[in-house]
């Protein structure tokens, strides 16, 4: 078999661990698609690469790193609260979403380069911190450092009531999702309120409801947007983000009494999603 041919099935029998890694950095299946082929481009101008894995593994994290860092500020998109069919993208974009988890994604996106690819290689993949101390061009205490902050945004200060509090949050989604009034009304309060900003509603829609049958009403008709909900803490508190593709473009901050969502506020100022402090349940 000619050489070239030997490499080639030696990086494939790779490639689906380099997506993955560059995946989780990059946040978009689209770009570690880029990183991957630019991996194998490096590899075949390279003699000798005797530990095949790490030196994949090493590549594809330094220009998943340099992607990272040359990328502009964050697009701003409008809000669409009737996303149309294929909103989540393509199926490759979906199992991404569904691999990592939307608020995963979210706060990954929110980390500092450094910290991102030290968290995504050390706690996702397992490599230890003196073989990631020369990706970053750091020394194996500070990428420690690195890896741990970035541990502590992502995962946050949790409640002791997180528990039962996802699970109200959860059921909320659910009833959404699924259009079932019966279970909207068993998990909103009597008195529940829901607040919003304009710029999350349609024209016409007001930023204030009252009551849990007018707000379950609102949601059988707005619900479309709960396809793309996670629960996450927000500002310490359990909330939800909604994000497709793992692009945040909605909070709720939600508001929890005695088992039921007594309010909930949908936040979609940018100024605001930016400040929103976000982490996983």
């Amino acid at each position: 078999m000619p050489e070239n041919n030997r490499l080639a099935e030696r990086f494939e029998a790779h490639r689906p661990l380099l997506r993955a890694v560059a995946g989780r950095m990059l946040g978009s299946t689209a770009e570690a698609d880029d990183a991957v082929q630019e991996t194998w481009l490096r590899l075949t101008k390279t003699d000798g690469v005797e530990n095949m894995e790490s030196w994949l593994r090493t590549v594809v994290s330094r220009i998943s790193l340099d992607m990272l860092r040359s990328r502009k500020a964050r697009r701003e998109e409008p809000i669409d609260w009737h996303p149309p069919t294929e909103v989540d993208g393509p199926e490759h974009e979906t199992v991404l979403v569904d691999e990592v988890g939307r608020a995963m994604l979210v706060v990954l996106d929110r980390l500092g380069p450094a910290e991102r690819v030290a968290f995504v290689l050390h706690d996702m993949f397992a490599v230890p911190f003196d073989e990631i101390a020369p990706v970053l061009g750091r020394t194996t205490a500070t990428t420690k450092k690195l890896a741990s902050r970035a541990r502590q945004r992502v995962r946050g200060a949790q409640p002791p009531e997180t528990n039962e509090q996802k699970q109200v949050v959860e059921a909320f989604l659910k009833a959404s999702r699924e259009g079932d009034l019966d279970a909207l009304l068993a998990v909103l309060a009597p008195d529940v309120v829901r607040t919003a900003d304009a710029a999350a509603l349609p024209k016409g829609r007001s930023t204030l409801v009252r009551g849990r049958e007018a707000v379950a009403r609102e949601m059988l008709v707005l619900g479309k947007r709960a396809r793309f909900a996670e629960p996450a803490l927000v500002d310490g508190k359990t909330g939800a983000v909604v994000a497709p593709n793992g692009q945040l473009r909605l909070i709720l901050a939600i508001e929890i009494r005695d088992g039921q969502v007594a309010g909930y506020e949908v936040i979609a100022e940018p100024a605001r999603l930016e400040r929103a402090g976000i982490s996983i349940l």
